[in-house]
């Protein structure tokens, strides 16, 4: 009978064997290609990066520029419409155009007569006495700018103006309104300021209206303390003419009798293609 067999001993004769074949393999194995991969590296190169600039930025515009361009021709500060650019103003539908239908805000709608007030008046003064003269209703106060209409309930221009703007409003406001366009007590000050003794007699009057007194403070010198073109306004805002008689025909004496007046113009025509 055969002898016991011994497996221990086949199992490491197997395990030789395996290994022997696995080194022969791997020696004869061909070695592995060499990888296609290459690291590529930033090429030389003479370019140099210049750094983003942002562009330049546009020159601030000038103050009038900007007054024309940017700023509004009405703005409204809590108290009634203001007009910026009174000659902006006239070309705007915000104007009112001239009452054709009134002989005389019809007369004074003449380009003639404006340009004869803006040989005394500064500009927009001169702008803003024509409109109110030229039109029956429509008011732009040569103080404040403010726009309104003849007949509108205006807020004071002080603080507590609501509270007392029923108690504050004197009948002849009304009158000083459609005469010179200013819209309130306060503006009339403002315009007067020149002639202080005669603020209470010239206030809503005209020029016939006024006494003699008066007139005389009015055409004198003044105090020197106010606007000079608000004070010549309010002189002329109440003549019928705007005293344009007397400045384009300086000669002639408006306050004489009919008589002396022809007698005055004759002079004045014979000595003016003398």
């Amino acid at each position: 009978m055969p002898g016991p067999c011994n497996s221990k001993k086949k199992k490491k004769a197997i395990a030789k064997k395996n290994k022997k074949k696995t080194s022969a393999i791997q020696a004869t194995a061909p070695p592995e290609p060499p990888s296609l991969v290459h690291e590529v590296g930033p090429p030389p190169s003479d370019i140099v990066c210049v750094a983003h600039e942002p562009p330049p930025k546009p020159p601030a515009p000038h103050v009038q520029e900007l007054h024309e361009e940017v700023l509004p021709i009405i703005h409204d500060p809590g108290n009634g419409p203001r007009v910026r650019d009174v000659r902006g103003f006239l070309t705007s539908f915000f104007a009112q155009p001239p009452s054709l239908e009134d002989p005389l805000c019809a007369e004074f709608s003449q380009e003639e007569v404006l340009q004869m007030l803006c040989t005394t008046l500064p500009e927009e003064t001169a702008i803003v006495l024509w409109y109110n003269k030229s039109r029956a209703t429509s008011r732009i106060c040569p103080s404040c700018r403010r726009l309104y209409r003849l007949g509108d309930i205006l807020p004071d221009l002080t603080d507590d103006g609501e509270n007392r703007i029923n108690e504050t409003r004197s009948p002849l406001l009304a009158r000083e309104q459609e005469i010179s366009g200013l819209c309130s007590p306060v503006c009339f000050i403002v315009a007067s300021f020149e002639y202080p003794s005669a603020i209470k007699t010239t206030w809503g009057r005209t020029a016939d209206e006024i006494d003699d007194f008066t007139w005389d403070l009015l055409n004198g010198p003044g105090d020197g303390q106010g606007d000079k073109a608000l004070s010549l306004l309010l002189k002329m805002a109440r003549l019928p003419d705007l005293g344009l008689g007397q400045l384009c025909l300086p000669d002639i004496d408006f306050d004489a009798e009919p008589e002396d007046q022809i007698h005055c113009r004759e002079n004045y025509e014979r000595d003016k293609f003398s």
